[in-house]
């Protein structure tokens, strides 16, 4: 049976496109000789799976995406669109590698039982959970990597503008992201709405995620005389301010362009 339980649902085309670019960078992308990715509860609509397929596809091209689901409705809804791009209907190429299967946290793949999953996505998943729950749900996912393989587990809001995620390898959490729509942001601690569920709950004083959230308002405001040259300078500015705080910034230059941070799990981890 799988494991886990129905969400919502709700999805949108290009919602999950910072996370995929994310997804992207991947170094298992790159080296594995299975490129299989799983996009572990994909919602009403099979299209987060068609659309991370395409994307990977252009630095993977023999890379498969397995769309997963409980609920079996979800798996015949996705199973259909998938017919409409074998019929050339969609803006999908027609031979786009994908199938979609009912399972849960248990990450069934096709194949032999030994295969493993290069990166699994699981987006806007355990939001619904308690947050005790999601140190097994991590494990449960975990357990499918392939060594080297990525967890990628996170959340965002309904247009993708808003986005965080926690990026975890077969042994645990490795680092912690965030992804933010530069232009019009009046403050990035707007992700505090959409921070994965093991840390939604810390964004308290005391917290490190508090404290970084605290940091990057504190520093975009203290670079707002940038806004004058775009909200990307005022950005780059703010993120090079975190760094002389004192954060260890691990995302590419031409990636803080995007309006995306990542530093290490172990700097934001819940203090208790």
């Amino acid at each position: 049976m799988p494991i886990g339980a129905v969400t919502r649902g709700t999805t949108n085309t290009n919602r999950l496109r910072r996370v995929d670019r994310f997804i992207q960078t991947l170094p298992v992308l790159r080296r594995t000789p299975d490129p299989l990715v799983v996009d572990l509860g994909y919602g009403a609509s099979g299209v987060t799976a068609f659309e991370l397929q395409a994307r990977l596809a252009t630095v993977r091209p023999d890379v498969h995406v397995r769309g997963l689901e409980i609920a079996p409705e979800r798996v015949a809804t996705a199973t259909a669109q998938l017919k409409d791009v074998r019929d050339g209907r969609t803006s999908f190429a027609p031979d786009a590698s994908v199938d979609f299967a009912v399972g849960g946290f248990e990450v069934p793949l096709p194949g032999p039982a030994s295969r493993r999953a290069a990166v699994i996505r699981a987006f806007n998943v355990l939001r619904q959970y308690d947050e005790s729950e999601v140190p097994a749900a991590w494990a449960l996912m975990r357990g499918r990597l392939q060594p080297g393989g990525m967890l990628v587990e996170g959340t965002c809001n309904e247009v993708g503008r808003v986005s965080s995620w926690v990026a975890l390898d077969p042994e645990g959490p490795v680092s912690f992201s965030i992804s933010l729509r530069l232009q019009g942001l009046e403050h990035p601690s707007i992700v505090a709405e959409r921070l994965p569920k093991a840390l939604i709950h810390r964004n308290v004083p005391g917290e490190p995620v508090h404290r970084l959230l605290a940091d990057l308002d504190r520093f975009w405001q203290h670079n707002a005389a940038l806004q004058t040259y775009g909200p990307v300078q005022r950005w780059l500015a703010t993120v090079d301010s975190l760094g002389a705080a004192g954060w260890s910034i691990r995302t590419p230059r031409r990636r803080q362009r995007l309006g995306e941070l990542t530093v290490p799990w172990a700097e934001v981890a819940p203090a208790s």
